[in-house]
């Protein structure tokens, strides 16, 4: 008796493989190794163009308002824009945690440890908006050096929360967006526990 032999191009593997990737939505909150916070890249740092993960087709698809692709007519994004996995956005429940990475771009996808330096607190066209302000965990991914506390951060940068606050106020439609306040990075970690929920 002959077995059959089956061969797979490389265009019938890579077909085969989204089946047996696990959905970034469903990563573990915290890297198995190093017990450290993750994220996934959904926006890169520098673009204008908005795009979301679908965890439905495990790609990335841009943000539409009337029909057109949303994009911020004001400054480029001022970090990496995505989400913490396994996480729920109080805002958003079917969306996870949002959160904001002070670092150099990384391509949609890009999955990076993170040290949770502070909480930004938006009201976004009347709901609550709670955003994870992040640096890369390590020490060579970093732009802002020896900055992974939110007093580090204002005692170093201290116009960063004006730069962030005229950001998001303009990200949106006018008066769309307000920042209601600012936390440090034990709010932070404190929100990612109580979205993990």
């Amino acid at each position: 008796m002959r077995i059959p032999v089956v061969v797979l191009t490389a265009g019938l593997l890579s077909a085969a493989l989204p089946a047996c990737k696990p959905k970034l939505t469903e990563l573990p909150t915290f890297s198995t190794e190093r017990k450290l916070l993750q994220m996934v890249v959904e926006i890169p740092a520098g673009t204008n163009h908005e795009q979301l993960y679908d965890p439905a087709t495990g790609e990335f698809r841009r943000v539409q308002r009337a029909g057109t692709d949303r994009q911020v007519e004001f400054l480029p994004f001022p970090g990496n824009y995505g989400f913490v996995p396994g996480t729920h956005s109080a805002a958003v429940p079917s969306r996870p945690l949002p959160i904001l990475l002070l670092a150099e771009t990384q391509p949609a996808g890009t999955v990076v440890e993170v040290l949770p330096v502070g909480l930004l607190l938006l009201d976004n066209a009347g709901m609550l908006e709670q955003v994870v302000l992040a640096v890369p965990a390590r020490p060579s991914q970093r732009i802002l050096p020896d900055i992974t506390t939110w007093a580090e951060l204002l005692k170093q940068y201290p116009s960063v929360k004006e730069s962030l606050r005229i950001w998001f106020q303009h990200r949106g439609n006018d008066g769309e967006v307000r920042v209601m306040g600012w936390k440090d990075e034990k709010a932070a970690e404190q929100q990612v526990r109580v979205a993990m929920q």
